[in-house]
């Protein structure tokens, strides 16, 4: 009997000290957030414990999303000179593979319009090549056709110029098959 009586003082004592509330996700990504060793919880990205309520979410700062999406401007902005630098080693990361996409891209110099927009989806296979070709999925309303097919070519043969890409092994089979879109924006200032 007074097991038992033990036992329930335990827990109540240890569900009064947990935390009632539902735990709240930090917005600020862990590895810029300071810590301390008087917080009240470890220095980790995520943590678990028997006392908390509900799953244990890691809080980690991805730099790309699920889809693998990228906006390639004609004339990239100062801030963004950078990403678009080729790579000189073989592709190890997403974003290596990003910025050789940048690299490779060259606007048509005729038939060209000022904020013209098109988007393909395609896929790499392991070494580096296209499986099929890009598929057209969006483009400016409005545009004559003969425009269209001007973007369309000189995206191919930017994307032919630059293969096969050189992945590394992880890279290359992680890519391998899944999609990859790519918004082309012609921010030129083109005469009339």
């Amino acid at each position: 009997m007074w097991r038992c009586i033990l036992v329930l003082l335990l827990l109540a004592t240890t569900s009064i000290s947990a935390d009632a509330r539902p735990r709240q996700i930090n917005p600020i990504p862990f590895s810029h957030e300071p810590c301390s060793v008087l917080d009240n919880r470890p220095c980790t990205p995520s943590y678990c414990s028997v006392l908390e309520h509900g799953p244990c979410i890691p809080e980690i700062d991805y730099p790309y999303g699920q889809n693998l999406q990228l906006t390639i401007e004609s004339v990239p902005s100062e801030v963004d000179r950078a990403k678009y630098q080729k790579p000189g080693h073989d592709l190890d990361t997403i974003g290596d593979l990003f910025a050789e996409l940048r690299a490779c891209w060259s606007p048509p110099s005729d038939n060209g319009r000022a904020g013209m927009q098109m988007s393909v989806r395609f896929s790499f296979n392991r070494a580096g090549g296209l499986i099929g070709p890009p598929r057209l999925t969006y483009a400016t309303a409005g545009v004559p056709a003969v425009i269209r097919t001007t973007y369309l070519d000189a995206i191919n043969t930017s994307l032919n110029a630059c293969l096969p890409l050189k992945f590394t092994g992880g890279l290359g089979g992680a890519l391998a098959g899944r999609p990859i879109a790519i918004r082309y924006v012609d921010n030129r200032e083109l005469k009339k």
